[in-house]
């Protein structure tokens, strides 16, 4: 029997431990919504999707300079990363430095972060 069932227009990128993504996707299921999962440190980010995140959103609110992964690389990486082409570079070697989630809604904008507000105004 084939599955007649909508494929959900919502794409949430992100870690599955990650606390934010976490809160996230329990707010997406406390909400009925149905969207998809794409956990870009065993799934990877293809670079035309990262490429499409700088586009919309700035290299710069994407890489999370907060975060342990961050903390962890040698500051002689950190200090190279100053422009779009670097930072690209390091979110495909590093991707647990990209500021999560990212969410891709039916309307193709792309948010990062999680602000419930934000989300509740981005649903069709």
């Amino acid at each position: 029997m084939k599955n007649t069932a909508p494929t959900p227009a919502i794409t949430l990128f992100g870690i599955p431990h990650c606390d934010t993504v976490k809160k996230a996707r329990l707010w997406m299921q406390d909400q009925g919504l149905a969207y998809d999962f794409h956990d870009f440190k065993k799934d990877g980010v293809p670079p035309k999707v990262l490429d499409d995140w700088m586009q919309a959103l700035g290299w710069e609110t994407l890489l999370n300079r907060k975060g342990t992964t961050w903390r962890k690389l040698d500051p002689a990486l950190q200090n190279s990363v100053d422009d779009a082409a670097s930072a690209a570079a390091l979110m495909q070697a590093h991707y647990s430095v990209i500021k999560r989630p990212v969410v891709q809604w039916p309307d193709g904008r792309i948010t990062v972060g999680f602000v419930p507000q934000t989300f509740l105004d981005l649903l069709p």
